[in-house]
C-alpha cells in the first residue's frame, strides 16, 4: 500500500512550524499508542506511521529532502530499513514492543530507550518519552535531555543559636561564634559574625555560603543563626520601642517638677507636669530602637510614672500631712 504524504498523516500543512508539528505528533502518538488500543493492529500501524512522519518532518534536513524529492529521498531497501526494530531513515530505529510490560521503546542504533508505564497514566508516560525526544540536547538525530544537569544540586541551609545582650541587639555587634564543621564531623570553625542594629528577638542572621556543599558543581547552602536577647533589667522592648519605669517624689507629682530617667543612650532630664498620676506615661521620643530597614527611624521610649511613697518622716513633717488630711476632708 502506497504511503500517505507525512503532512497528511500529522494533519498539518507544509507550513507548518516546529512547534506546530511537534504539537500533532504528541496528540496523535497518544491517540494511537499500543497501550491505549491493545490488540488493536491498526492503531499500531497508525503509531508507526506517525512517528515515521515525525521524524522526518521535525528534522530540518530531513523535511528539506523530503520536501524536494518525496519519499524517493528516503529509499528505506537502500537505508538498512524502516520501522519495526532496525535504523530507519536517518538513523531513527522506530517502535519496539517491549515485551511482559506495558510500554515501548526507540531505538536508535546501540542506544535503545525502553519506556514502562506500569501503573502510570498515560500522561505521565508520555510526559517522560516527550521529556527525553524534546530536550536541550540533540544526540544521533533526535533531542534528549542532559540528565547529568539533575545531579547539580544546591547544599542544604544550616540552622544554629546565638546570644546576645540586649544592648547589642539595639546598636549591633560583632560576635566570634563557634561551629561545628558542617560538612566535616568533629570539626570546628570559628565564624565573625556582624549582628545588625535593631534585630528583635528571634530573627535570623543569613551568612551565605557558610552551609553544606553543594553535590556536582552546585553552590554551598547558607548559614542561619537565630537570635536571641537576653533581658536587661527595668527595660522592655516591643518592636522598636522602648518601655521603663521612673520614681518620683509625691511633691513633684503634685507639683510638678522635672525627673532624670535613664536610657540606652545616657541619663536625661524631663519635664514632670504637675498632677500627675501614678502609670502615666512620659514619651521620649526617638530614644527607642533604630530601624533595620532605615538608620535614620528611631523607635520611642515610654517612662511609666510611679510616685515614692516616704517611709521616714520627721514628726514636723508629719503633722505638715495631718494638716492636709484635714483640709483635704473639710473640702471634700
Amino acid at each position: 500500500m502506497a504511503k500517505r504524504d507525512y503532512y497528511e498523516v500529522l494533519g498539518i500543512s507544509k507550513h507548518a512550524d516546529e512547534k506546530e508539528i511537534k504539537r500533532a505528533y504528541r496528540k496523535l502518538a497518544k491517540k494511537y499508542h499500543p497501550d491505549s488500543n491493545p490488540g488493536d493492529a491498526q492503531a499500531e500501524k497508525n503509531f508507526k506511521e506517525v512517528t515515521e512522519a515525525y521524524n522526518i518532518l521535525s528534522d530540518d534536513k530531513k523535511r528539506k529532502l523530503y520536501d524536494q524529492f518525496g519519499f524517493a529521498a528516503f529509499d528505506e531497501s537502500a537505508q538498512g530499513g524502516g520501522f519495526g526494530g532496525t535504523t530507519g531513515p536517518g538513523g531513527f530505529g522506530g517502535f519496539h514492543r517491549a515485551a511482559g510490560f506495558g510500554g515501548f521503546g526507540f531505538g536508535n542504533g546501540n542506544n535503545y530507550r525502553e519506556y514502562h508505564f506500569e501503573g502510570q497514566e498515560m500522561d505521565d508516560l508520555f510526559g517522560n518519552i516527550f521529556g527525553d525526544m524534546f530536550g536541550n540536547e540533540e544526540q544521533n538525530g533526535f533531542r534528549q535531555r542532559d540528565f547529568r544537569r539533575s545531579s547539580v544540586r544546591k547544599g542544604q541551609d544550616v540552622l544554629s543559636d546565638v546570644t546576645i545582650s540586649f544592648e547589642e541587639a539595639a546598636f549591633g555587634c560583632e560576635k566570634m561564634v563557634r561551629l561545628s564543621g558542617a560538612d566535616t564531623p568533629g570539626a570546628v570553625q570559628t565564624l565573625k559574625v556582624h549582628i545588625p542594629a535593631g534585630i528583635d528577638e528571634g530573627k535570623s542572621v543569613r551568612l551565605k555560603g557558610k552551609g553544606l556543599s553543594g553535590t556536582g558543581g552546585g553552590t554551598s547552602g547558607d548559614l542561619l543563626l537565630k537570635v536571641h536577647i537576653t533581658p536587661k533589667p527595668g527595660y522592655e522592648r516591643k518592636g522598636a520601642d522602648v518601655y521603663t519605669n521612673v520614681e518620683i517624689p509625691y511633691t513633684t507629682a503634685v507639683f510638678g517638677g522635672e525627673a532624670q530617667v535613664d536610657t540606652l543612650y545616657g541619663k536625661v532630664v524631663c519635664r514632670i507636669p504637675a498632677g500627675i498620676q501614678p502609670g502615666n506615661k512620659i514619651r521620649l521620643k526617638g530614644k527607642g530602637i533604630v530601624s533595620m530597614k532605615d538608620p535614620t527611624v528611631y523607635g520611642d521610649e515610654y517612662v511609666t510614672v510611679q510616685i515614692r511613697v516616704p517611709r521616714n518622716l520627721s514628726p514636723e513633717a508629719k503633722q505638715k500631712l495631718r494638716e492636709y488630711e484635714q483640709l483635704c476632708r473639710r473640702s471634700a
